[in-house]
């Protein structure tokens, strides 16, 4: 089972987050760090709303921090392209019969937009919301469920992400692990090569 992360994976779509913070940030006067890039990189907007408020101290609640984010994003991913090669590998593994999933942190309305507009649906007999399970892709237990979603054993299962904490969990739980490179992760890459089975420049790697 091939199991492929959206965010940066398949869509170039980290540079419209690294926007909304800087925007969100700004209205407040507040720097982007590498502190508060951390803090809510690759992880669901419910986690990041809770950093967020403790981080900055706001009045506002979590879900008014989300509301503002999401209209800050806007209709961003039916717009956003794909990684280069993405597409024409997973054409290659349909048609030689791979199963493939999809596992993300995306927002259920955004990584629909995404896959209509790119007419992925078809190539994913899953699609996973790390959003609708409450859970963030940081812990081998999550990835192991996943699998118990997808009806198989985590030895069977090949995971595609460019986060280094999401392929580290994976790794944990028995999964084989192919690190794919993205401009805003570029700095992990060293860490990458050595987590990872693989670790691929794009999806040209592959074919």
């Amino acid at each position: 089972m091939l199991i492929f992360d959206l965010d940066g994976t398949l869509i170039d779509s980290n540079g419209v987050w690294q926007e909304v913070d800087r925007i969100f940030l700004a209205r407040r006067n507040a720097p982007y760090t590498q502190e508060y890039y951390n803090g809510v990189a690759h992880t669901i907007l419910s986690n990041c709303a809770v950093f967020t408020k403790e981080y900055l101290h706001l009045e506002e609640s979590c879900e008014e921090i989300i509301a503002e984010w999401m209209e800050l994003a806007g209709d961003a991913y039916r717009h956003i392209p794909m990684k280069p090669y993405a597409r024409e590998y997973l054409v290659r593994c349909r048609e030689t019969g791979r199963r493939m999933a999809l596992f993300t942190s995306c927002v259920p309305d955004h990584y629909r937009a995404a896959l209509a507009h790119h007419g992925l649906f078809p190539y994913f007999e899953r699609i996973i919301s790390a959003q609708e399970l409450g859970v963030d892709k940081k812990s081998p237990d999550v990835f192991r469920k996943v699998a118990e979603l997808l009806g198989v054993r985590p030895r069977e299962c090949v995971l595609f992400d460019d986060s280094l904490s999401a392929c580290k969990a994976a790794k944990a739980a028995g999964m084989t692990v192919v690190g794919v490179r993205d401009n805003f992760m570029a700095g992990t890459g060293a860490d990458m090569r050595e987590i990872c089975d693989q670790y691929i420049e794009s999806f040209a790697d592959l074919l």
